[in-house]
């Protein structure tokens, strides 16, 4: 099935974080209540028609900051070959891993294996080390699994936070006063800057990826409370489940199964 349409009436609701009253989160409704679920290695078609098994991993990944590039560099340091199809087979240096974009940004490395390019930690499908482990996806991804851990914790921020999308805008009231405003909604192509038209396929306004049995909200506990606070989390869950008792078709994301 095509995407659904970048424009279509959402439903927002906007409520002061419990935990933080210079913060009022504005959060959307549409977005979190929707089936959406990652459907990498089930059915996605990767961004790029000429890289269809990389997923959203073909052009690496920008760190959102030096905390994000050093907190990731911990859990690369104890890859190892049965676990990164291109470790470098000695102690890793950051050059394995990292490059420059043209902009000067730090971003993790690319690497183009048999005509497709995608991120470093990418394992392609042909992995197969000694141990019988192996297969496509991130290495950083398989880590944490391993080690009983959230993907979160051991992935560049921009990876585990897509598609959530967050944002920030500094907000002042007629009286003077001011609050931040963050804003948790949907990472469509828009998001990726004006490359995102560009692309060609994207999973979250695609009914292809809109299959979860529970909704966005449920399934990404762990991202949303990262990004938001517990206290805002749960404040969210709230209005999520009295949106989903009251809503309307109207109300229902487009790419959602009618």
């Amino acid at each position: 099935m095509p995407e659904v349409d970048l424009v279509f009436p959402r439903a927002f609701v906007e409520f002061v974080n419990p935990a933080d009253e210079t913060e009022v989160m504005r959060c959307d409704l549409t977005w979190l209540t929707s089936s959406y679920m990652c459907i990498f290695g089930q059915g996605c078609q990767g961004i790029y028609a000429d890289a269809p098994d990389t997923g959203c991993c073909t052009l690496g990944a920008h760190f959102a900051d030096e905390d994000d590039e050093e907190r990731v560099k911990t859990f690369v340091d104890q890859l190892d070959e049965t676990q990164w199809q291109f470790h470098p087979g000695r102690p890793v240096k950051r050059k394995d891993w990292i490059e420059t974009d043209d902009d000067g940004e730090r971003k993790t490395r690319t690497l183009t294996v048999d005509g497709q390019q995608a991120c470093v930690f990418h394992n392609r499908a042909d992995f197969a080390p000694a141990n019988g482990q192996g297969g496509a996806g991130c290495a950083l991804h398989g880590l944490a699994l391993q080690q009983g851990r959230n993907p979160l914790e051991t992935k560049p921020d921009v990876c585990w936070q897509l598609p959530i999308r967050r944002r920030f805008r500094n907000v002042e009231r007629q009286d003077g006063s001011t609050y931040t405003e963050v804003t948790i909604t949907e990472y469509d192509r828009v998001g990726w800057g004006p490359g995102g038209h560009d692309l060609d396929w994207y999973c979250s306004g695609n009914t292809e990826a809109h299959v979860a049995v529970e909704a966005v909200y449920v399934t990404h506990e762990a991202e949303l409370t990262e990004l938001m606070g517990k206290a805002a989390y749960d404040e969210l869950v709230r209005h999520c489940d009295a949106h989903v008792r009251s809503r309307s078709a109207l109300a229902l994301h487009p790419a959602d199964p009618r």
